[in-house]
């Protein structure tokens, strides 16, 4: 081992003797600020992971949409799905409707489900709390666990559905509202879809939206293993003028934009706490360069080159690093690890579950940290943290012996 090294590693940990309060704030300040980072991004990197599996699990990989309505949706759906890749493609319809309960309106999210392929895209039926998908006809509906909830509907009550056609039309035909039977309640898991959607029949749908046979797009499941961004140019290969096929991707391409953005900001924020926390550590390593200022002479006459000295102040700031770094991953994980219960004791202090749920989206507080933002952090750390220790370097190297030596 290098003496230089060696020497860097016993000023930051002496043998014998307590752990030096100069390295204690150093490493800890390193540590919270790296712990603080893997918080606060796995809980961003959660909430998008979350929204795209929601997004994935109700909306399929691919969408297919056209400008109006898709007319001759069988055919469509027979080519998709014998295109590679593909397993499976159900049409569905969707609008806004006003539903009613004991007069207790209600203006809901409609989405007419095809029965007969519905499963093989989009696996609502693991998603139902109460009742069973296989009930779901022409004259029933199933609500989400907040509409039900709001409207203080049960299983098995009915419902008044008003279509929008009432305002539309303007002959002197009435039409009255439509009676429906609630045969399950369903809770996906995402706050923004269970306080207000309304599931329905394809068939349903289309008599409340008068589509007649038309409906408004396509939903697309991917066989395990494929590529959807390789799957959705052999689909538009097979569809008709006007009718074009988009990964979830890019169907929710703003809002994931969004998502993304806030993240880079976060982190880009946080970053100035590990920046604080370099500074502090190449501050403390400046007082130990004058502390220690007679001894950096001795190393000179003794024959030490300034190179070796410089290495051996600049190897206090990667060792500081490193612990720090270390520390502040396994800290940070085991929040991560205990953050509900966390959030639970929190909110139970202040009696905010409820607004948890409302203004969050989630009844439990999702992670997810990818390897790319663990390798960012920690390389940011260590090169701040190297970086802290160049400037004392610079200026131990500078010493003469014999004026070092010289100080008191």
């Amino acid at each position: 081992m290098p003496w230089y090294f060696y020497l860097a590693l016993k000023q930051l940990f002496p043998t014998g003797r307590r752990f030096p309060f100069f390295t204690a704030i150093s490493v800890l300040s390193v540590a919270l600020g790296v712990a603080l980072l893997i918080v606060v991004l796995g809980v961003m990197g959660g909430f998008g992971f979350q929204i795209r599996r929601m997004m994935v699990d109700t909306e399929g990989e691919i969408q297919i949409k056209a400008r109006g309505l898709i007319s001759d949706y069988h055919s469509i759906v027979k080519k998709v799905e014998a295109v590679p890749g593909v397993a499976g493609a159900t049409p569905y319809a969707s609008g806004i409707l006003m539903v009613q309960y004991q007069n207790k309106p209600a203006f809901p999210q409609m989405r007419g489900l095809d029965m007969g392929s519905v499963e093989r895209v989009v696996s609502l039926g693991k998603f139902v709390r109460i009742g069973s998908l296989d009930a779901l006809d022409d004259d029933s509906v199933i609500l989400s666990a907040g509409l039900s909830d709001a409207l203080g509907a049960p299983l098995g009550s009915t419902l008044e559905i008003y279509t929008p056609l009432m305002l539309a039309r303007k002959d002197v035909e009435v039409i009255l509202p439509r009676s429906v039977k609630v045969v399950g309640v369903l809770e996906v898991g995402q706050q923004q879809l269970d306080s207000s959607t309304v599931y329905c029949t394809l068939r349903l749908a289309q008599d409340l939206y008068g589509l007649v046979r038309d409906v408004h797009g396509v939903n697309v499941r991917i066989a395990p293993g494929a590529n959807e961004d390789e799957v959705v140019p052999r689909i538009n290969a097979v569809l008709p003028r006007g009718v074009q096929a988009f990964s979830w991707r890019d169907s929710f391409a703003d809002f994931l934009w969004v998502l993304q953005l806030e993240k880079n900001m976060m982190m880009f924020v946080l970053l100035f706490v590990v920046l604080v926390a370099a500074f502090l550590t190449m501050s403390l390593l400046l007082v130990l360069v004058l502390k220690k200022t007679r001894e950096i002479g001795l190393l000179g006459a003794l024959g030490a080159s300034r190179r070796e000295i410089a290495i051996c102040f600049c190897l206090q700031g990667v060792l500081i690093g490193v612990v720090g770094t270390g520390l502040g991953v396994v800290v940070g994980k085991t929040l991560l690890y205990f953050r509900n219960d966390l959030v639970r004791a929190l909110t139970h202090l202040t009696g905010g579950q409820e607004l948890l749920a409302r203004f969050y989206q989630f009844s439990d507080l999702p992670e997810h940290l990818e390897p790319r933002d663990i390798a960012v952090i920690v390389i940011a750390a260590l090169v701040l943290s190297t970086l802290a220790g160049v400037i004392p370097a610079a200026i131990a190297a500078r010493l003469k012996p014999v004026e070092a030596l010289r100080s008191e």
